[in-house]
């Protein structure tokens, strides 16, 4: 009798270890969604609202004088960026989905549902990682230029431009990296 009062005890303590290891999984899970959030839309804020306008001068014959123009920088301009303006659009929207997703669900666990969020987060980490090269290529072109294809520096005309853009890809990786990690998270909670 007493050992079957132990056996009891002990199938309670486990599932209420069961119950604090799946509560304490919901939070860092939503942690991490409201994180990717937050990186997403900071990344399609920063790249999306730099811009620059300045007055270039071009001398088109030596022997006149420089002719004067006003020219804008903005991130709408290239399509590189405007594609990763575009994903972390997309992913912060999925992001939402996928946080009401998580507080309607609560305890419940659907195999299909479970497989619907992995798939859906990693399709994010594949977009932004895309949308983060396309962005840094661009960027590097228009910070170093390319002599083979005779483009100028773009960045040392338009720097303020440059510097304002530029910490949208490393906000981008970390949401991409906040995606990987939950993914991980999705493919363990699969039975």
């Amino acid at each position: 009798m007493e050992h079957e009062s132990k056996h009891n005890m002990n199938g309670m303590e486990m599932e209420k270890g069961r119950k604090e290891i799946n509560g304490s999984r919901k939070g860092v899970e939503l942690t991490l969604r409201v994180l990717a959030l937050v990186l997403t839309m900071a990344a399609a804020t920063v790249l999306g609202v730099a811009k620059q306008t300045k007055v270039v001068s071009f001398k088109l014959i030596p022997t006149l004088p420089p002719l004067d123009i006003t020219t804008t920088a903005k991130a709408t301009y290239l399509s590189a960026f405007v594609y990763h303006i575009s994903v972390n659009v997309i992913a912060c929207g999925y992001t939402v989905i996928s946080l009401a997703i998580l507080m309607i669900n609560k305890g419940r666990r659907s195999k299909g549902l479970l497989m619907a969020v992995l798939l859906g987060d990693l399709l994010m980490v594949a977009l932004l990682f895309s949308g983060t090269g396309a962005a840094g290529a661009i960027g590097l072109m228009g910070l170093q230029g390319n002599k083979h294809v005779m483009w100028n520096k773009v960045c040392g005309v338009f720097g303020k431009f440059c510097h304002r853009a530029a910490p949208s890809l490393p906000l981008t990786l970390l949401a991409a990296a906040v995606f990987m990690l939950l993914v991980v998270l999705d493919a363990t909670k699969l039975p």
